[in-house]
């Protein structure tokens, strides 16, 4: 399912779970990986990276976000790019692909490469897959700031990924944190 606002593309789809399934959380990881080959087929040779936990940027501006929410054995994925225009946000820098492909054509892109990438989250290791998407992501050792909470952030580097798609955060102490969900920020 999908829809274009104002010349954006919004689209999600339902992946019903199965037995012996990775865990749902890892499920990030390849929305993240489909969602960047979509970009990358439809308008090649843009600067593009994946920011934990579900953005997509471009020259370090948001052009794209993901969201996942499950129900009982069903996870809902829904994406937002922003094809023609990009919203202005005060929290944040946006970008847009200023209409170099349209949410129609776009629509196809999206659908085939996360039903390959949901082929190869149930048949392949979840390490390959966290693997893809660090190789896709900001560097390890990048500053970031995690928010928890509107009260509560953790400073610290970015430590890698784990194969379930939690985010290592090594703190200036030393030790490092597993965080599962918040907002980050990119020093």
């Amino acid at each position: 399912e999908w829809r274009s606002e104002r010349g954006n593309f919004y689209g999600s789809t339902v992946v019903v779970l199965r037995t012996g399934d990775p865990p749902a959380s890892s499920m990030s990881l390849i929305a993240g990986l489909a969602l960047i080959e979509a970009v990358d087929t439809a308008t090649p040779g843009r600067a593009l990276l994946l920011k934990w936990p579900n953005d997509l940027l471009m020259s370090g501006r948001k052009l794209a976000g993901i969201l996942l929410e499950r129900s009982g054995d069903r996870v809902v994925a829904g994406f937002g790019v922003n094809v023609a225009n990009a919203p202005q946000l005060p929290d944040r820098r946006t970008a847009s692909l200023g209409g170099a492909t349209w949410p129609q054509a776009f629509a196809p892109l999206l659908a085939a490469s996360f039903a390959r990438l949901l082929t190869l989250w149930r048949t392949t290791e979840p390490q390959a897959l966290a693997d893809a998407w660090l190789a896709r992501a900001h560097p390890v050792g990048t500053r970031l700031t995690v928010h928890a909470s509107a009260d509560e952030a953790i400073t610290g580097t970015f430590g890698g990924i784990d194969r379930d798609g939690a985010l290592r955060l090594r703190r200036d102490d030393g030790s490092t944190d597993t965080v599962r969900a918040g907002d980050v920020s990119l020093e």
